[in-house]
């Protein structure tokens, strides 16, 4: 067996697995429009440096539990702190590492064994809301739709993780966690169209927001809106809770 690696030379810094990680997948909504949280990693080349992104994450400590890792990587490497974040897949594939060589090639020195498992989570946050000067300057929100390569297997990490929330968005009302607490229903079909990438007939969605009893009408109009303002809504977790099904049951 391997010996472990230390995160620094202090005998008092925790020692690190080899081989297991996390890899995080933080989705935002702004602007009407679904956003991941991505990180740029400086790889060194014989021609010029070159910069790669990447989903944040890093190996867990010994004794961790991998739910603490996954917000200890996220702070440190994102500047986010107190996110929900759940676990959705584990990545295990031994070449996993080894998709491009120049990614290899780079993280090849801070290994002591080839193969990294990953166990992968996913949070929902609204960007609108959070400080956003916390962030590290190596991070960025980019829509995940214009992603076409990640460093080692990130892009499929990520593709599973919008499956992986499109899929959850049926049983559970996520979509709630990206709204305000008073929204309007065209608000709310744009950020369905944003997760799903597509568009709704308006007439049919507003037919199936009437059928759920625990999207309360306020009685309350926008303000200091351009266009003409229109009627919000809150969601009711109470009445949820008491009339909800196992299934959330928001297909359009």
């Amino acid at each position: 067996m391997p010996s472990k690696k230390k995160i620094e030379s202090n005998d008092n810094v925790p020692e690190i697995s080899p081989t297991i990680s996390v890899d995080c997948v933080i989705f935002g909504y702004e602007d009407y429009r679904l956003k991941v949280l991505i990180k740029r990693e400086l790889v060194p080349s014989e021609i010029k440096p070159n910069y790669e992104w990447k989903l944040p994450g890093n190996r867990v400590r010994l004794n961790e539990d991998i739910c603490v890792a996954a917000s200890r990587i996220l702070k440190e490497q994102t500047g986010l702190e107190n996110l929900s974040v759940k676990p959705f897949s584990v990545f295990s594939d031994p070449n996993r590492l080894k998709r491009r060589e120049h990614d290899y090639e780079w993280i090849k020195p801070s290994l002591e064994d080839e193969r990294v498992i990953t166990i992968a989570f996913y949070s929902l946050v609204n960007v609108s809301v959070i400080d956003n000067s916390v962030l590290n300057e190596d991070v960025s929100w980019v829509v995940p739709y214009d992603i076409k390569e990640l460093m080692f297997d990130h892009k499929e990490v990520l593709d599973e993780a919008l499956k992986k929330l499109r899929y959850d968005l049926l049983y559970e009302p996520l979509v709630f966690e990206l709204l305000s607490e008073k929204f309007t229903l065209t608000q709310m079909q744009k950020l369905y169209e944003a997760i799903y990438n597509t568009t709704y007939d308006k007439r049919n969605f507003r037919r199936k927001i009437q059928k759920m009893p625990y999207i309360i009408p306020l009685y309350e109009i926008e303000t200091e809106v351009a266009h003409t303002p229109a009627h919000l809504f809150s969601f009711n977790r109470e009445v949820y809770e008491k009339k909800h099904t196992e299934r959330f049951d928001f297909e359009v």
